[in-house]
């Protein structure tokens, strides 16, 4: 049975505690980590979901939409989409800590804005793409976020006038294979698996745990996850409380 701890200061003591008897971890998260950083998730009580939109925030963040109302798509895009002045927290400045002690091999997020590079994490799988870049349909070029809350409306490439589609995954379009593979690979081969700030209920992405062969499972969120009975240990408190050490 996990061992479940709730006073942040604890969680804290036990992670970097699990953490250095570890020989290889890897952090997998989700939403939860940014929100600590001032970005909203989907489905929190102040989540996207429960904020009222024309359309649903799914519908606008679907594939079929952002060909269908484009204007619409990248007036939600620039405003809910893209934070630029979120920074990275402690959990995202811990984790590039102990991958520069070469004790992290890998994170893999769900998230898109990009605020574990900036806190200066290099082997970063992002599972569902970034916001930072934003490609040309026709010519490839790619575009910053800070170019496409610069411009209005829908944006054309500077280069040759073609669409441009933020290399976001969109609901309704497929994972990167080569994304998958590479998290696939890091969570097979890692004996610390740390899961925070994430519900586990968004497939495939959540499908990934089950790679997991080693011997320390740690879920660190808020609430409760489908997962909680194969883990070692449950933090169940702030995700930058918990990596403060």
């Amino acid at each position: 049975m996990a061992q479940t701890i709730s006073d942040a200061g604890e969680a804290a003591r036990e992670l970097a505690k699990r953490i250095e008897q570890a020989r290889n971890v890897v952090f997998f998260g989700g939403a939860g980590v940014s929100t600590a950083s001032g970005i909203p998730d989907f489905r929190s009580e102040d989540g996207l979901y429960h904020q009222h939109f024309d359309y649903p925030p799914e519908t606008m963040l679907s594939h079929s939409f952002y060909l269908s109302h484009t204007k619409e798509f990248y007036d939600f895009y620039r405003e809910r989409m893209i934070c630029l002045t979120a920074q990275p927290n402690q959990a995202h400045r811990k984790l590039a800590e102990l991958e520069e002690k070469n004790k992290l091999t890998a994170v893999v997020t769900q998230n898109i804005d990009g605020l574990h590079q900036k806190a200066g994490s290099r082997r970063v799988l992002e599972l569902h793409g970034s916001v930072h870049r934003n490609i040309c349909q026709r010519c490839g070029a790619t575009q910053s976020a800070e170019w496409v809350l610069s411009t209005t409306g829908v944006p054309t490439c500077p280069e040759c006038g073609g669409s441009i589609k933020p290399d976001v995954v969109l609901y309704g379009e497929s994972l990167d294979e080569g994304v998958m593979l590479a998290s696939i690979k890091a969570i097979a081969s890692c004996d610390l698996l740390i899961v925070g700030g994430t519900s586990l209920v968004v497939y495939p992405a959540a499908g990934l745990v089950r790679y997991f062969q080693g011997d320390d499972l740690v879920i660190c969120n808020l609430q409760p996850t489908p997962q909680d009975a194969t883990a070692d240990l449950i933090c169940a408190c702030d995700i930058a409380k918990a990596f403060d050490f």
